[in-house]
């Protein structure tokens, strides 16, 4: 028998759950219950509270990473605007902060396992450093997030990359459940499911496979690659190199908590070289560029979740301050203290 667990937490969003678990349902029906679905948590059996007015579910099981099937994980609703507690990204990170995203990645591993996103499911897995290299989808106010994380957005209904089967906005889970009924079941039962439903799955499936569309474009290891950037001087002016030049302790304030970063900076010659060190951590500056007095590049995060920030700070004495933004998310403000 195929199982399908849908996964609940806090905040999740109701439509992106109910709409795949009335799909399953549906065609556990046709297929002579050859197929079977809960609702599970990271916790075990539970009331779970919706975003969506409160309203509460029941799950039945805990999540069981090893049991053959589908696993669907749904994403968070919440404020659209501001960066309060009860936007999705902090929704999204509170549930990242349980056992959800190990049980996860540990039912990823397994090869008889089907891991599903619906919306914003795809960047709580995401921000949990499990889509890094691989091709997703999700809302399309998280496309820009989803890529600083370190997957690769792909803007189609459904992607299909083997185990892992992402969807975007909130209906799209009926699309990816109908696709995952015929994947599993066969056309046939998909089709009944579509016809009792009055529904019929939207858009092309994207999978690596067949002839890739031409492209205009080529990115440049100079556009992707680079840890050092050279730039003009007769173009640009240039403040003082040592302005930036020296080790910070700096402080980032995001939505789910401040964040401790230490900078170590050089420039000599036109070359900018950076370093930033959280805990154990220790990383490469991405693109570094100077110009108007400004210092910008890009960095890679794993804490408290896996995302590409790009950061643009000034320097005035012994203080540093700017911000570091992932895609669409609000600004973080960042302040800091040359170390001398």
């Amino acid at each position: 028998m195929l199982t399908v667990q849908v996964v609940l937490f806090d905040g999740f969003d109701l439509l992106d759950a109910i709409a795949p678990y009335e799909v399953f349902c549906a065609a556990a029906m046709y297929a002579e219950h050859a197929l079977s679905v809960e609702f599970v948590t990271a916790e075990g059996p539970r009331s779970v509270t919706s975003g969506i007015n409160g309203l509460k579910i029941e799950a039945s099981g805990r999540l069981n990473p090893e049991r053959t099937g589908i696993i669907l994980v749904p994403g968070a609703s919440g404020d659209v605007e501001g960066d309060g507690p009860n936007s999705p990204p902090a929704i999204l990170s509170r549930a990242l902060n349980t056992e959800l995203v190990e049980m996860i990645e540990q039912a990823l591993g397994q090869n008889d396992i089907i891991v599903a996103t619906v919306c914003g499911g795809s960047l709580l897995l995401a921000m949990g450093g499990l889509l890094e290299g691989r091709p997703a989808v999700t809302h399309h106010l998280g496309m820009n997030v989803l890529g600083a994380t370190g997957a690769i957005p792909v803007p189609a209904r459904v992607v299909d990359s083997g185990n892992l089967v992402t969807s975007g906005g909130v209906t799209s889970g009926l699309d990816a459940a109908l696709y995952l009924v015929e994947r599993e079941l066969g056309p046939r039962i998909a089709h009944a499911v579509e016809q009792l439903f009055e529904y019929e799955r939207r858009g092309t499936v994207w999978r690596e496979e067949g002839r890739a569309p031409s492209s205009h474009k080529a990115e440049t290891d100079e556009e992707t690659n680079n840890t050092g950037m050279i730039y003009d001087t007769s173009e640009i002016k240039l403040p003082g190199e040592s302005e930036f030049d020296g080790d910070w302790d700096t402080t980032i304030a995001t939505p789910v908590g401040k964040l401790e970063v230490k900078l170590s900076i050089s420039i000599r010659n036109g070359l900018i070289q950076g370093q930033a060190t959280q805990g154990d951590e220790t990383v490469e500056f991405i693109n570094p560029l100077l110009q108007d007095n400004k210092l910008t590049w890009s960095l890679r995060v794993t804490k408290p979740m896996r995302l590409n920030l790009k950061f643009e700070v000034t320097v005035r004495g012994d203080d540093m301050i700017g911000f570091a933004r992932a895609g669409i998310l609000p600004a973080s403000k960042l302040t800091g203290k040359r170390v001398t």
